[in-house]
């Protein structure tokens, strides 16, 4: 009698107190509870669609089973056509996603622990696309000297981008009180994944944004600190945060107008830039530590893959074979 009373009172796990767990997971363990707005919808993104798939195949989120994340996992590669990066990805949200009620005492297992992604079956340098020196020098030559603002700030965003190698979300988040001046050197503070670091400018970068921002100022804008460092200009959005997409439409349209977006093997986007920046600065004889420190690397791992695209094609052992074809 005593047992069936107890039985009664508990109280059963549904999908909402499930979400709702995972709602203080995200508010509260994520990036130790200052993690960036893109995360988080990184993060409720992911996990709408698994929610979804288990609609569609009639699986209750509550009761999932170690053999139904399979079943997604087979899903994403089968119908989806997922990498195993993204697929990663979204199995490490759906494993967060049950830990966090397992830490709460809603369930008492984990279905997703230990559910693996497919292999990468591709050479992670291969993903390393970048730009000769004399094509990032094409690539500024792209943008008009007209004196207009918009063309002063494409041209600071550009080389910022293609010397220095900030993420795009990096350049997205910036304001004006991101700057930095040491002397009579200038830099930007930018927030990447995890930590904060300053990106130190050349003069000449630095004379540019300058000159970007002074047209700003020409124009009746003042510059407080809480403002975007770079603006949309001349559009609907006109004078507010320039937009991540924003950026990458910027920065292909000049890849286009130079011809350098699409050539044989090899195609060009915004992070190609970082890559830029990163391989051209092993090429002229950086350390390896000083551009792990410019891109923001955790990893120097991440870094030393730069080195292997350059080292591939110099070191190539065939070339010591001395044989004439």
């Amino acid at each position: 009698m005593l047992a069936a009373t107890v039985s009664s009172q508990i109280t059963p796990v549904t999908t909402d107190n499930l979400l709702t767990v995972f709602a203080e997971f995200l508010d509260i363990d994520v990036s130790a509870g200052d993690a960036a707005s893109d995360t988080l919808k990184t993060y409720r993104r992911q996990l709408q669609q698994f929610i979804n798939w288990c609609d569609r195949v009639s699986i209750n989120p509550a009761e999932v089973t170690k053999n139904d994340i399979k079943k997604y996992r087979r899903w994403m590669i089968d119908k989806q056509k997922f990498k195993p990066a993204t697929i990663a990805l979204k199995l490490a949200v759906v494993r967060r996603f049950y830990q966090a009620a397992v830490e709460k005492g809603l369930i008492s297992v984990n279905p997703a622990a230990g559910v693996k992604p497919p292999r990468e079956k591709h050479d992670p340098a291969e993903r390393i696309t970048y730009l000769e020196k004399p094509e990032v020098e094409q690539l500024l030559q792209a943008i008009p000297d007209d004196g207009s603002l918009k063309a002063a700030r494409d041209r600071a965003l550009l080389a910022i981008m293609a010397l220095e190698g900030p993420r795009t979300v990096e350049l997205h988040r910036a304001n004006i009180s991101d700057l930095v001046r040491q002397g009579s050197n200038l830099g930007v503070r930018v927030e990447g994944k995890r930590h904060i670091r300053v990106v130190p400018l050349t003069s000449d970068i630095a004379r540019i944004l300058m000159y970007y921002l002074h047209l700003r100022e020409d124009s009746g804008e003042v510059l407080k600190p809480a403002k975007p460092l770079f603006i949309a200009v001349g559009n609907r959005a006109g004078g507010q945060r320039i937009s991540r997409r924003g950026i990458r439409l910027i920065v292909d349209r000049y890849l286009n107008q130079a011809a350098l977006k699409y050539t044989t093997g090899r195609t060009i986007s915004a992070h190609s830039l970082r890559h830029t920046a990163g391989t051209l600065a092993l090429h002229a004889g950086a350390e390896l530590r000083q551009v792990q420190d410019l891109l923001g690397h955790a990893d120097p791992r991440t870094t030393c893959i730069y080195a292997h695209v350059a080292d591939r094609w110099a070191n190539n052992p065939a070339l010591k074979l001395g044989i004439e074809i």
